[in-house]
């Protein structure tokens, strides 16, 4: 450092100390700088889960001594410090590695330079930086993100950087510089000093973690609890009769709002996670429960009107006056005989009276009425065999009943089956 004389006033001692400083300036061949970093995280301002993307606002302190720049203090009316042009003052290059934008924050335009050489340089950046989320526990996830600050082309041979305070007292100090702090809650702040070898360069790294924690609240309340209450609501349509379509209707309309929140969590979560999301998984697991409700709901239905349709055919077959009812019942068994079209039936007349009455005596007529008569009573036997048979098989309400006890048997296995996957899911999560 050149002999500067002393100056009578302030300003002029200032303007001297300037002027010796940029006289005195230049880049060193070989220097050896270690570079000290205070960083805090002022305010978290956004995680992406879709993107994953992780937007910070971060303050970066970062100090340096440079022996080139110095001055005695008692010589320029004792100024300890002073204010210079950052581009006047060689400074590290340093950059964030997981950096995907550029800073949009202005860098500030002075150091600091105290007289023994040391210079300080205070920054804030704007980061938008890359992070890979694990959303496997969504919404009660915690999530870490990582900041490397390393320099752009220097190797540790010339620049290597060191953290100016413990992680405690950096994490104490971001969250006191913190001024809110939406979806995710700022845990701590974890430093780590390696190196790392760039494309055949040993670099000097400092690699600083930040722990998050999600705020789940919100999901819980517009996510989680809608769909459980819609399963609720599929359980009390139980108790809607199922001889109408109301049942099926309102099975399929909760049906469709499942479905329409599972593509509401399809725009939240990433399509790159290497396991299926818990909250996935409660989400499919509630559809097919629900969609097993339908399934049920339709063969119930199907087996009760197959039990009216029965009921419909026995009243036509039934025990009725007339011919009507014999002509009816003769059309099921046509086949059994082909004397059902011979004549009218009448309640309270017999077969025997319908045969035509022999005036001849003549051995061959006899013989041919005795046969039709054999083959009628054969046939009349058929048919009463024929509706006894029906009246057992298709007795009122056979299919009713039917339908009701797989209702109740399902009922049962549905609650038993939810149940059992809410749990599993709760002791996971």
């Amino acid at each position: 450092m050149p002999h500067i004389v002393s100056c009578r006033s302030c300003s002029t001692c200032s303007v001297s100390l300037r002027s010796a400083l940029y006289h005195n300036v230049r880049l060193m061949i070989g220097f050896y700088r270690t570079v000290g970093i205070f960083s805090s995280l002022m305010w978290n301002l956004s995680l992406n889960e879709k993107d994953q993307k992780f937007l910070s606002y971060i303050w970066i302190d970062m100090y340096w001594k440079d022996d080139n720049i110095s001055w005695n203090r008692d010589e320029f009316c004792g100024i300890k410090e002073i204010h210079l042009p950052a581009e006047k003052v060689w400074k590290p290059d340093l950059t964030i590695e997981e950096m995907t934008e550029k800073d949009k924050a202005l860098p500030s335009p002075y150091l600091l330079i105290k007289s023994n050489g040391m210079i300080i340089r205070r920054d804030d950046m704007l980061v938008v930086s890359t992070c890979t989320m694990e959303v496997y526990s969504f919404p009660f996830d915690y999530q870490s993100c990582t900041l490397s600050l390393k320099s752009i082309i220097h190797s540790d041979r010339h620049i290597m950087l060191e953290a100016g305070a413990e992680s405690e007292l950096t994490t104490m100090w971001s969250k006191e510089m913190m001024r809110t702090q939406s979806e995710w809650l700022f845990i701590d702040m974890k430093i780590d000093n390696k190196t790392a070898d760039n494309f055949g360069i040993n670099q000097s790294m400092l690699v600083y973690t930040i722990n998050m924690k999600r705020r789940s609240a919100l999901y819980v309340a517009n996510f989680l609890v809608p769909i459980l209450f819609f399963f609720c609501l599929d359980l009390a349509s139980f108790l809607i009769s199922d001889s109408g379509g109301e049942k099926l209707g309102f099975k399929v309309t909760v049906l469709l709002a499942v479905t329409v929140m599972q593509l509401l969590l399809n725009e939240i979560l990433p399509s790159s996670s290497e396991r299926i999301p818990l909250i996935a998984v409660y989400c499919i697991g509630m559809f097919g429960l629900m969609m097993l409700s339908l399934m049920e709901t339709i063969l119930v239905m199907h087996l009760m009107e197959k039990d009216s349709k029965d009921q419909s055919l026995s009243e036509d077959c039934g025990d009725k006056p007339g011919k009507v009812s014999f002509h009816n019942c003769c059309r099921d068994v046509k086949k059994l005989t082909p004397f059902c079209h011979i004549g009218d039936v009448f309640s309270g007349e017999t077969p025997s009276g319908l045969l035509p009455v022999a005036k001849e005596d003549s051995s061959r007529h006899l013989t041919e009425e005795s046969h039709a008569s054999d083959e009628l009573s054969e046939a009349v036997k058929a048919l009463t065999l024929l509706l006894s048979n029906r009246e057992e098989e298709r007795m009122p309400g056979y299919w009713t009943r039917v339908a009701k006890t797989i209702n109740k048997v399902f009922f049962i296995f549905y609650v038993i089956a939810a149940s059992m996957f809410l749990l599993c899911l709760f002791f996971i999560w």
